[in-house]
């Protein structure tokens, strides 16, 4: 089976389909991307970089349209190469979310494309005008419309497409829906699992702490609005004073994954610092930025309680992966957070712009240790029983991509193993 995969940023969401379908014997995987480092074993990667950057004077409307065209063109170059040497897919997959995937389909019109549709951006509902500080304005919604041209020409464009979340796949058009199918990435429960013997060392002090201390975590791509950090900075003034052993350790860099940038150069982080000065006892407020994943997963299993706030938007991995490390989550009450979590029985569910409350509740699992075990289990079997990437989510990805391949190549190829796929309770302990 030849299998085509496209992602700016190798290897994105499609980490565990590739690195699988690449160890299947006689498959040939091929991913198009814009990142650099990173391989995955039997996956040939082919980087590449547009031809030139956006017009200056396009409309700002247009900006991301224009560098998604530039992105698309260049993909297609490549897979015109591609073509020419003799390597035709079988099934394509991309994120829609760049443009890379728009001219696939012309230069392979016989190969199915699975898209990957992340968000519809829209008026209400979502993002947009949650945050009472950044209101709504005429220019809104015309430009919201306008930035939904990647999604639609995607739309167009691919034969099925790939919702992580039940929400994110509601925003998109009815229309639409047929075609979009439910399936989350997966979460490898067997990595990111209790370890009661954790230990985490804080870089350049001699703090260790380990599993069961009084471990408060927050994490992010980007400390950022969107992931509610400057909500979480003012709450810790207050959990810091209750509970004087306490700790806090977050992980995450200081760019702007989403939303608008501060002027001058300034980052959320420096200006929370500023905001909170003297409110702060630093020396238990542990800043790691970004760290290496068994770094991240140790972060995980030495916290006591993990903070995780988000506006209606996209679902962060890093809250599953804590679920099924068995953190006790206090999150916002927020789509999709609230597609996952039920108050008191898997989590904690509190007002995402209310720094008390979010206090209230971090306090509460710090003065009682064990009064949330069960709620950290039910966080566990959660992810366990429905976003597992073993006995889950890979084996959706590949009753998908098999129905796929036989609609599109007739009735002689129908069988798993013609298709280079194997039953799925045959080959998961290949990751």
């Amino acid at each position: 089976m030849k299998v085509l995969f496209v992602h700016q940023n190798f290897p994105g969401q499609y980490l565990h389909l590739a690195r699988y379908l690449a160890s299947v014997p006689g498959n040939q995987v091929v991913f198009i991307t814009q990142r650099q480092q990173g391989e995955l074993p039997g996956v040939k990667k082919i980087v590449y970089r547009p031809k030139r950057t956006i017009t200056p004077q396009v409309h700002h409307y247009l900006r991301e349209s224009e560098a998604a065209v530039l992105n698309a063109q260049e993909v297609a170059r490549i897979a015109m190469d591609l073509r020419q040497s003799g390597f035709v897919p079988d099934v394509m997959l991309g994120h829609n979310g760049w443009g890379e995937i728009w001219y696939l389909r012309d230069i392979f019109p016989q190969a199915p494309l699975v898209g990957y549709f992340e968000f519809f951006y829209r008026l209400h509902g979502a993002d947009v005008g949650f945050d009472p500080a950044d209101p709504i304005t005429p220019d809104t919604a015309p430009r919201l419309r306008t930035k939904n041209l990647g999604n639609l020409l995607a739309l167009d464009t691919a034969n099925l497409g790939q919702c992580p979340t039940q929400w994110q796949k509601t925003g998109y058009p009815k229309r639409y829906h047929p075609i979009l199918h439910v399936i989350h990435e997966g979460i490898d429960t067997q990595v990111a699992a209790p370890d009661p013997q954790a230990r985490l060392g804080i870089p350049n002090t001699d703090i260790q702490l380990a599993a069961g201390d009084e471990v408060v975590t927050y994490v992010a791509r980007n400390l950022e609005p969107y992931r509610g950090f400057p909500v979480f900075m003012r709450s810790l003034p207050s959990i810091l004073a209750r509970r004087p052993n306490a700790h806090v350790v977050i992980v995450g860099g200081d760019d702007v994954s989403y939303g608008p940038r501060l002027s001058g150069g300034r980052t959320f982080r420096q200006d929370s610092l500023n905001e909170l000065q003297g409110s702060l006892d630093l020396t238990r407020v542990h800043f790691l930025g970004r760290v290496p994943y068994p770094t991240f997963i140790k972060v995980l299993q030495v916290s006591r309680v993990h903070v995780y706030l988000t506006y209606p938007f996209v679902l962060s991995w890093s809250m599953l992966e804590a679920m099924s490390a068995g953190c006790l989550i206090v999150g916002s009450r927020t789509a999709p957070v609230e597609e996952v979590i039920r108050d008191c029985g898997n989590g904690l569910l509190v007002n995402f712009f209310s720094p008390a409350e979010i206090a209230d509740r971090v306090v509460e699992a710090l003065e009682e240790p064990h009064a949330h075990d069960s709620i950290r289990r039910n966080a566990r079997r959660t992810v366990v029983d429905e976003y597992d990437l073993r006995t889950v989510c890979l084996p959706a990805h590949l009753h998908l991509l098999a129905a796929l391949a036989r609609q599109s190549h007739g009735p002689k190829r129908t069988s798993d193993s013609q298709l280079g796929i194997a039953p799925a309770n045959a080959r998961m302990n290949m990751i």
